[in-house]
């Protein structure tokens, strides 16, 4: 018998969905997910892009 996704256990999807969050944040996020918690800070810090930043790098993306 073959599975289909339709079949895949209901806690695969939220998983899922966190690690495609986790991706965007360390691959293309530059501190726009903190823009709703700190305002004008998050890029004024940009913490995300400088927590992010060597990450890329080790991952091979070029982000400059």
């Amino acid at each position: 018998m073959q599975r289909t996704l339709g079949d895949a256990p209901a806690a695969i999807w939220p998983a899922l969905a966190g690690l495609l969050l986790l991706a965007f944040a360390v691959l293309y996020d530059n501190g726009l997910l903190l823009v709703p918690l700190l305002g004008e800070a998050a890029h004024a810090q940009n913490y995300l892009h400088a927590l992010f930043h060597d990450g890329r790098h080790m991952l091979g993306v070029p982000c400059h």
